[in-house]
């Protein structure tokens, strides 16, 4: 009898699991950042700017993709309202000579950052392959007046991945 019971309990349990796990609180993802001024488009979806972003509200720090890519969204299905040039993007005002701060949620040792302005290269910071500071700062010269699409890529030294964000600019 004592044996059914112990057997009853373990299936209770089993069978509780699942449902316990899904019930249960989740907390902010540990992963990874964005540039948070000027805005980037996932901290206007996060600080509420821009409304109806879907699931970055709740993750601006994780577009993660592999190197290489030239997509605000890192080509995530689930984070392409990042790369809707349409959605209402507040546009920043700034000079010519911008400086853009990342926050950074897991500090992953970084090979470097690289800064695209409307899909032309204009400049690249060594990480050393060192693990960044909690927020890391950059001016960008971004060239010409006028209103522009910045991306900001921070390629991970000990992965094949990147973290991306795109920032609205109208620089005079």
């Amino acid at each position: 009898m004592k044996i059914g019971r112990r057997v009853a309990a373990a299936m209770a349990g089993v069978l509780a699991a699942p449902v316990i796990v899904v019930a249960l609180p989740t907390g902010t993802a540990f992963a990874h950042g964005y540039i948070s001024s000027p805005p980037s488009r996932q901290a206007q979806c996060a600080n509420g700017t821009v409304k109806d972003c879907g699931a970055i509200q709740w993750e601006p720090q994780s577009v993660e993709g592999p190197k290489g890519l030239q997509s605000c969204h890192a080509n995530l299905s689930h984070f392409s309202v990042l790369s809707n040039d349409s959605k209402g993007w507040r546009v920043t005002g700034t000079s010519r000579t911008v400086t853009f701060n990342w926050v950074f949620t897991a500090r992953h040792r970084t090979a470097d950052y690289v800064y695209y302005v409307d899909g032309r290269k204009v400049a690249t910071f060594s990480g050393n392959n060192q693990q960044p500071p909690a927020t890391v700062q950059h001016s960008v010269n971004v060239g010409s007046a006028g209103k522009h699409k910045v991306l900001a890529v921070w390629n991970i030294g000990d992965t094949a991945n990147a973290f991306y964000s795109c920032i609205d600019i109208n620089a005079s």
